[in-house]
């Protein structure tokens, strides 16, 4: 056997393996990570670095707006502030991304420990986004979360979610002095986070 040894050069972004949510990972595979952006600088951040051949994902949607008097339908993001890039991750490429004008970090501890966003998340919010099927941002809301009611009788009402179907929670407000609670009945798309 010959002393030759063959080496393969990975390139900053290549295809690899499924990551699960939340993790953090050090080795370079493949994964869905979070540009979190300026704001309004997501199309400037997604422009700069397709041109440097980085493979981004802006999910956008249509939506009337209103300037000068003149109703028109406009593409927005869907999440504003953030640009997803599919990619693994090695020093050279972070350092290239945080050339980005507008980029403000990159969503992890540092980076060869980036966040990671599961591919089948990624992938509901491309086949939403694609369909262009009518589509709106909405509040994460969890079961517990302190939430406020934003419109309808109960407009400005805080209090907790307890249970949710597809449209329909159940808001818990408590009278801490009395020790006691009342529950209602309300519409998931009238909620925010309080």
């Amino acid at each position: 056997m010959n002393g030759a040894t063959a080496t393969t050069v990975i390139p900053p972004i290549q295809d690899a393996g499924v990551v699960h949510a939340g993790d953090v990972h050090a080795s370079p595979a493949l994964a869905w990570h979070a540009l979190w952006t300026r704001s309004h600088c997501e199309q400037l951040v997604h422009d700069q670095l397709a041109v440097k051949r980085f493979n981004l994902f802006l999910p956008k949607i249509d939506q009337w707006s209103r300037r000068g008097g003149v109703r028109r339908l406009i593409r927005v993001p869907l999440f504003p502030g953030y640009v997803f890039l599919h990619g693994a991750m090695d020093k050279a490429s972070y350092v290239e991304l945080l050339k980005a004008r507008g980029l403000v970090q990159v969503l992890g501890e540092r980076w060869d420990r980036l966040a990671t966003i599961p591919d089948e998340e990624i992938d509901a919010v491309q086949r939403i986004v694609g369909a262009r099927v009518p589509t709106l941002p909405y509040p994460y809301l969890r079961e517990g979360q302190r939430v406020r009611i934003t419109r309808g009788p109960l407009a400005d009402v805080e209090g907790i979610l307890v249970r949710t179907k597809p449209n329909r929670g159940l808001l818990v407000v408590s009278v801490d002095l009395l020790r006691r609670s009342v529950a209602a009945h309300v519409d998931c798309t009238w909620v925010v986070p309080a």
